[in-house]
């Protein structure tokens, strides 16, 4: 019997999902979210379903949760590059912006509007700030 090899480029979101809950809430630790916060990051609405995801990251998350995870860890790494310490970067978020993607308001702000578009613009600024995508 043949092995079925599935592309490369197969979406694998039960082997995703683990990792990148155990990112997303390490990188929510540093930046001490609160749980709604860390909720509305997530697009989850449920606290039984937030609180299932933390005692046991090995649930198969939805695409739209993975998308956001995976843009949260953009922003976090571009922090990381772009600021002198990781005190700074994960300080960042949290800091008024007069740029004008956030008109005053910090990242997470923008981040917080609950919208997966916010997350791409602020992943977008940072990687402007860094000269490119990466």
């Amino acid at each position: 019997m043949a092995t079925r090899v599935r592309p490369a480029t197969a979406f694998d979101r039960r082997g995703l999902s683990g990792p990148a809950l155990r990112t997303f809430f390490r990188i929510a630790e540093l930046w001490s979210l609160s749980v709604e916060e860390q909720m509305t990051l997530l697009g989850q609405t449920a606290r039984s379903t937030f609180f299932k995801w933390k005692k046991d990251a090995n649930a198969v998350l939805p695409k739209d949760t993975l998308e956001r995870i995976s843009y949260i860890v953009g922003i976090y790494k571009a922090l990381q590059l772009l600021l002198p310490s990781e005190q700074a970067a994960d300080e960042w978020v949290k800091r008024p912006n007069s740029a004008p993607p956030f008109a005053g308001r910090s990242a997470l702000d923008r981040m917080l509007s609950g919208q997966v578009v916010d997350l791409y613009i602020v992943r977008q600024y940072l990687d402007a700030q860094r000269g490119g995508w990466g």
